[in-house]
């Protein structure tokens, strides 16, 4: 089975409500008036010609996804590996539009290319009231990409699946700040650290395709507040 054909099967699944890939402590209880909805692409294409650097065959080799590095300056997650996405704006008609502006404005991607294969559950972010709904895609036809705003990104790149599933690049991210402690599952490519919101959804999605293996996760990356 084709690496897209993985991805609509679990598309189908959630969309049914058989398949939830998130931890359930993740989905707000109750959704009140003060949530601010948001959206991000989760966007999987064949790899650009930027290869792999790990040889191990994790995944299909030519299979690839779209991130981005929040610029330093940034009052909110600076610095911080995201998914392309932001706020619902009041003209976005749904939360697809959403997560495909706010892509086409943080990396000039094509949003013709874009096939979308299903919205992903709502997640709460916890004290900043938002709910994020990842949008999972497919990049049918790849356009080029980059930075288009240096004020609110450092770079746009595009990461090999089979870099993130390597063991060797994996590890447990942990920041401690006012006395509490947050871990995520982090991944460490492209020289930066993928953690917090971006890892736990990726790490989600590529347990429930079945992609995962095991990984060292008492090997801690810190990481300063």
């Amino acid at each position: 089975m084709s690496a897209r054909a993985q991805l609509e099967s679990l598309a189908a699944g959630i969309r049914s409500g058989e398949v939830d890939p998130f931890d359930p402590r993740w989905h707000p209880k109750v959704v009140g008036n003060k949530a601010r909805e948001a959206a991000v692409l989760v966007l999987f294409g064949v790899l650009d010609d930027v290869p792999a650097a790990s040889d191990r065959p994790l995944a299909p080799a030519d299979l690839d996804v779209l991130l981005l590095e929040r610029a330093q300056t940034l009052g909110s997650h600076p610095g911080q590996v995201a998914f392309p996405g932001g706020s619902r704006d009041p003209e976005d008609a749904s939360l697809v539009d959403c997560a495909l502006r706010e892509a086409v404005e943080e990396t000039g991607l094509d949003p013709t290319g874009v096939d979308v294969l299903a919205e992903l559950p709502a997640l709460g972010l916890g004290a900043s009231g938002f709910l994020v709904t990842p949008v999972l895609a497919w990049w049918a036809a790849p356009s080029p990409v980059d930075v288009v705003d240096f004020a609110e990104s450092a770079q746009v790149f595009r990461t090999p699946i089979r870099d993130l599933l390597d063991p060797a690049n994996r590890v447990t991210g942990v920041l401690k700040r006012r006395g509490v402690t947050f871990t995520s599952p982090a991944f460490e490519v492209n020289g930066v650290l993928v953690w917090g919101f971006t890892a736990m959804v990726l790490d989600a999605l590529l347990d429930g395709l079945g992609w995962s293996v095991p990984w060292d996760r008492d090997r801690k990356h810190y990481i300063s507040p």
